[in-house]
C-alpha cells in the first residue's frame, strides 16, 4: 500500500502551496488505501519557531483530514548520520576540511558554478581519519560520479523522465561541519526508513530530484545512480503563483498566501480545499464543486497539470472579497447553501458570540435559512443579519422608508396601518402575508409599497431576506417598536 508523506519545515506560516501540498498526498493516500504521514523537517534549528510549528498544526487542524503517523526529524538524527556513515563506508562520500568552497580554482560547473574542491575529493582515506581524528571540523559530501559520463535520472509521474548529466552536480553536504545533517541528506534518510512509496511535493524541489536519487541509491535504495529501481515514485506538482506570473509570498502578496487568512475570512475548510485542489489539477469530468468524498474517488496523479496554476486576487483589494481569488468565494458559497441548517447554524453561531453579540443557538437556527442564500463567507452573517442581533438600529436614512413612487405621507400611513396589524396578527409566515396583504388593499397601495416601509423599518434597509419569515424571527415586540422609531423618522422629516 502507498505511504506518502508531508513534510514542512517550521520556518513560517502554512503557506496555501503546503496546505495543497498536503491534501494532495492525503488524496493519494485515502483514494489507493494508503497511509498519509506528518513529518516535521525541523532540522534546521536556527531558522524553525515554535511560531511556525504552531501555524502548521493550527492550518491542517483547520483542514480537518486528519493523518495516520506523525514524526520530528530532530528525534531521528541518530538514524541520519548512521545512513551518512554507511555511505561514507561505501567511499561514496568523502570529508571536506575546507571551511568554505571559494575561490576560482574551485568554479568548474558550466556556468561557472561551484562543482567540488579537488584537494578535498581526492585526500587520502589515511590522511582524511587522520585529520579527523585530531579534531578537525569537516563537512561530509557525497562523492558524485565524475569524469565517466553516468546520467542520473528519474520517472517523475507529472513531469516525465528527468535526465542530468552527473558531472554538472555538486558534491553536495550531506553532514555539516556541526554534525547535523544537511535537508537532503534527512529528508532521503527519513523516507528511506518510513518506507515512503512516493514523494508527491512542489515543483521547485524537482532539481534537488537529482541528488536525492543520488542518496538513494548510495543508502542502498537503487541500483546505481542512473538506474534508481527502487526510487519512490516523484511526483512534483506545479506551482501557485499570483496573477502576475510571480510565485507566491507573504513579503510580496501579504497575508492571501496564509492558510489562517482564509479560515478568518470565513472560508469553510471544505470549500477551501476543493479550491486548492483545482489549482493545478483537474478531475477528467471537469467538476468544479467537489465534496471530500467527491476528490477522494476522482483523485489521482494522472490528473496533474505540468503549467503552473494561478490565484486570482486583487491587487490592492477594493472589497474583502476581492483580496480572494473569485472561484475561492464562488466554491464557498455553493458549499455553504450544500450545508444542512444546523450544521452551518452551528459554524455560524461562533462567529456572532465573537463579535460580541448575545444570541442564542435556537435563533441563530431560525436565522440562518434566511441568510444561507445570501452569505458567501462566513463571516458575512456580520452584515448579512446584523439587525437580528441588534437591540436598536443603526442610524439610516428616513428617505428609504418612502415606498417606490410614493411620498412621506403613504410611508407614514402604511406604517401606521401595519402597526395596528401587526400588534394583533399571528407572528407566523402565512397569517402575516395574508394581514399585510390584506392591509395594503385597506389603505389602497400596492403590496410592494406596502411591504418595503416594513422591511427598512424593522431592517435598517431595503435589501434583507424574506419579510415575513424576518417578522417572524425577529418577533412581535422587536418589530412594534422599531416600527414606532421608523414613524418618529418620518414624522421629525415632516416637521
Amino acid at each position: 500500500m502507498p505511504r506518502v508523506r508531508f513534510a514542512p519545515s517550521p520556518t513560517g506560516f502554512l503557506h496555501v502551496g503546503s496546505a495543497r501540498t498536503f491534501i494532495f498526498n492525503w488524496l493519494y493516500a485515502r483514494h489507493n488505501g494508503g497511509t498519509m504521514i506528518l513529518r516535521l523537517d525541523d532540522t534546521d534549528v536556527e531558522r524553525n519557531t515554535d511560531a511556525s510549528v504552531n501555524s502548521i498544526f493550527e492550518g491542517l487542524r483547520w483542514l480537518d483530514l486528519g493523518w495516520d503517523e506523525e514524526y520530528k526529524q530532530s528525534e531521528r538524527l541518530g538514524l541520519h548520520r548512521q545512513i551518512a556513515e554507511a555511505i561514507f563506508q561505501k567511499d561514496l562520500a568523502y570529508r571536506d576540511f575546507t571551511p568554505a568552497h571559494t575561490g576560482e580554482t574551485e568554479r568548474s560547473g558550466a556556468n561557472q558554478t561551484w562543482l567540488f574542491n579537488p584537494g578535498m575529493r581526492e585526500l587520502s582515506r589515511a590522511e582524511s581519519d587522520r585529520r579527523a581524528a585530531t579534531g578537525e571540523p569537516f563537512a561530509l559530501r557525497f562523492r558524485v560520479p565524475r569524469g565517466r559520463g553516468e546520467q542520473v535520472r528519474f520517472n517523475d509521474a507529472v513531469y516525465g523522465e528527468q535526465v542530468k548529466e552527473a558531472d554538472d552536480i555538486e558534491d553536495f553536504a550531506l553532514l555539516r561541519s556541526d554534525g547535523m545533517p544537511t535537508y537532503h541528506l534527512a529528508s532521503c534518510a527519513d523516507d528511506i526508513d518510513l518506507r515512503i512509496s512516493h514523494i508527491i511535493r512542489g515543483q521547485d524541489h524537482l532539481s534537488n530530484t537529482y541528488k536525492h536519487a543520488l542518496i538513494f541509491s548510495g543508502a542502498g535504495a537503487g541500483a546505481g545512480a542512473g538506474a534508481g529501481a527502487d526510487l519512490p515514485q516523484f511526483a512534483h506538482l506545479p506551482l501557485l503563483v499570483a496573477p502576475d506570473g510571480s510565485k507566491l509570498s507573504k513579503r510580496r502578496h501579504g497575508p492571501v498566501v496564509s492558510v489562517t487568512t482564509y479560515r478568518d475570512a470565513g472560508f469553510l475548510p471544505e470549500a477551501f480545499i476543493n479550491f486548492l485542489c483545482l489549482l493545478g489539477w483537474s478531475p477528467k469530468d471537469n467538476r468544479e464543486n467537489m465534496t471530500p468524498q467527491e476528490l477522494i474517488d476522482a483523485f489521482s496523479l494522472e490528473g496533474i497539470n505540468r503549467s503552473n496554476a494561478v490565484v486570482n486576487f486583487r491587487e490592492p483589494a477594493a472589497t474583502p472579497d476581492e483580496a480572494f481569488d473569485p472561484k475561492a468565494v464562488w466554491l464557498n458559497a455553493e458549499h455553504i447553501r450544500a450545508l444542512p441548517v444546523p450544521e452551518l447554524s452551528a459554524r455560524l453561531l461562533p462567529i456572532v458570540c465573537a463579535a460580541g453579540f448575545s444570541i442564542s443557538a435556537e435563533k441563530m437556527e431560525a436565522i440562518t435559512p434566511l441568510i444561507r442564500e445570501r452569505i458567501k463567507l462566513l463571516r458575512d452573517v456580520l452584515t448579512a443579519a446584523d439587525f437580528f442581533f441588534v437591540d436598536q438600529l443603526p442610524p439610516y436614512d428616513p428617505a428609504e422608508l418612502i415606498p417606490q413612487k410614493g411620498d412621506a405621507a403613504m410611508a407614514l400611513k402604511v406604517l401606521s396601518r401595519a402597526r395596528e396589524v401587526l400588534s394583533q396578527t399571528e407572528f407566523k409566515h402565512d397569517p402575516l402575508d395574508q394581514a399585510l396583504r390584506t392591509a395594503a388593499q385597506e389603505v389602497g397601495v400596492k403590496a410592494g409599497q406596502m411591504f418595503q416601509p416594513i422591511r427598512v423599518a424593522v431592517c435598517g434597509r431595503k435589501n434583507a431576506p424574506p419579510l415575513f419569515e424576518t417578522l417572524e424571527v425577529l418577533g412581535r415586540e422587536v418589530t412594534l417598536k422599531r416600527i414606532d422609531r421608523a414613524i418618529e423618522k418620518l414624522q421629525a422629516v415632516r416637521s
